[in-house]
């Protein structure tokens, strides 16, 4: 399948996408409300509620926003791969260091986060910052095969 197809398949397949998806497959978190789909040999992640969307979409918009000037991301240009795992876990990496070290779920975290602070705005968002620059990301390669 081609990667036109396969994402207007995807549009159909997956109508309310998970904000954190890509934290999710990368094993950062996981998420109660999340659901797995198997599409053309790959996997898209879901959110099965609506509300905890939009809670994970207004965090992950203030996360950029917030990371912009230490990320030195242009206002609205899109984000490579390799950034936006760094905003995804990290981001969520420094929620759980501000919030609760041991929770793993994206919504009881989130939901956490807004009982402990009141509002999202309210986070301790100089902590989350440095958590999403000091996330590692993965290991590049040297480039030499052995």
């Amino acid at each position: 399948m081609d990667e036109a197809a396969f994402r207007a398949a995807r549009g159909d397949a997956n109508p309310q996408p998970c904000v954190f998806e890509k934290a999710l497959a990368a094993g950062c978190a996981t998420c109660g409300t999340s659901v797995r789909r198997a599409l053309a040999e790959r996997e898209t992640i879901g959110c099965a509620s609506p509300p905890a969307r939009a809670n994970c979409a207004t965090l992950a918009a203030l996360t950029r926003e917030r990371a912009a000037f230490a990320l030195r991301l242009p206002p609205g240009a899109p984000l490579p791969h390799a950034i936006a795992i760094r905003l995804s876990c990290g981001g969520l990496d420094g929620l759980r260091q501000c919030v609760n070290p041991d929770e793993p779920d994206v919504h009881r975290l989130v939901a956490a986060a807004q009982a402990k602070c009141g509002s999202l705005l309210d986070l301790p968002w100089p902590d989350i910052v440095v958590a999403v620059m000091a996330w590692p990301g993965r290991r590049g390669h040297s480039g030499r095969r052995p």
